[in-house]
């Protein structure tokens, strides 16, 4: 990995926790139930736009880190590290979570995925690196004061079934580890991956019953992949196992589905805002744009935020 020796990094990451776990405190409240945020990558590669307009533009006191400085979060080194918490503290954002890649890799000795050669956000590791992978993402966590890291359950296969037990038990290992540093893994639900939908993550939620292992919910995703996410995918869903929540819209064009802007695609967002105050949901609710229809990417995730913002304020959580 293009990162500094190991145990170098974890040290350096170690030393800088303490420091985080203090000056966290002294954030500012958001008056909403959620902890809404946006993936930091959405807006800009360059760290401290991203932080400028979240903070100032959108009044947002959190943020999503998964890659700046055409870096993976994974990758950062102690240079980096410092100077990302630099301006998380000049900003005065907090960090929902880590966006790692964890696990957005071939299952050995299954047949290749046609999903094999996406590239996810800067990262590019193998199989072999998946345990440097969740080291790394547990310390820069820990160094930025959020106890969740997001993973996946490798690249989708035309039949998991003969994999599906292993992959299982690999995400039980993951979880055992996580949780002995204090730290939660959520997965995300991702067409290009094994769980896409919320009926096929509720199977893995039953096979990896882990306190330290929960559901980034994407309704987005999972209409992508063919689910009403809300009512029918969120009807399904153990609440209590709800762990972040990414916020995207889709429309849909004959048999394919195309991102848009929140608010101007087919996911009854407003319900699912709803829906999650009602159970009692209290973590992210992060603007993952993808949608690239307005020029920039700040250019999009702008409008896509005044779409959120809106129906937000619809479910009169905002």
């Amino acid at each position: 990995m293009p990162t500094p020796p190991r145990r170098r990094f974890l040290a350096g990451m170690a030393a800088m926790t303490t420091a985080s776990a203090c000056s966290r405190l002294a954030f500012a409240q958001s008056t909403s139930p959620f902890r809404v945020s946006v993936i930091n990558d959405e807006i800009s590669q360059d760290f401290a736009r991203a932080c400028e307009v979240a903070s100032k533009d959108f009044s947002m006191h959190w943020i999503e880190l998964r890659s700046m400085w055409s870096k993976n979060i994974v990758a950062l080194d102690e240079k980096e590290v410092a100077e990302t918490r630099s301006l998380l503290a000049k900003f005065a954002l907090k960090v929902t979570d880590i966006a790692s890649p964890l696990f957005k890799v071939d299952w050995p000795g299954a047949p290749k995925s046609k999903y094999s050669e996406s590239k996810s956000f800067n990262a590019d590791y193998n199989i072999h690196q998946q345990d440097e992978v969740l080291e790394r993402a547990i310390s820069v966590a820990k160094a930025f004061g959020t106890d969740r890291v997001r993973c996946f359950d490798f690249w989708r296969l035309e039949d998991q079934s003969p994999y599906r037990d292993a992959m299982n038990e690999k995400l039980r290992d993951a979880a055992v580890k996580a949780e002995k540093e204090g730290i939660i893994l959520v997965l995300e639900n991702e067409p290009a991956c094994n769980t896409a939908t919320a009926s096929e993550a509720v199977k893995v939620l039953n096979a990896v019953k882990s306190r330290s292992f929960l559901l980034n919910w994407d309704p987005g995703n999972a209409a992508a992949s063919g689910e009403i996410p809300f009512p029918d995918g969120y009807k399904l869903l153990p609440k209590e196992r709800l762990g972040h929540c990414h916020c995207k819209d889709v429309v849909k064009d004959g048999a394919k589905f195309e991102w848009a802007p929140m608010g101007a695609g087919i996911i009854d967002w407003a319900g699912q805002f709803k829906a999650l105050k009602r159970d009692g949901y209290h973590f992210a609710v992060s603007l993952e744009t993808h949608w690239r229809g307005a020029g920039t990417q700040e250019d999009a995730s702008r409008k896509s935020w005044a779409g959120m913002k809106k129906l937000l304020q619809d479910a009169d959580a905002l």
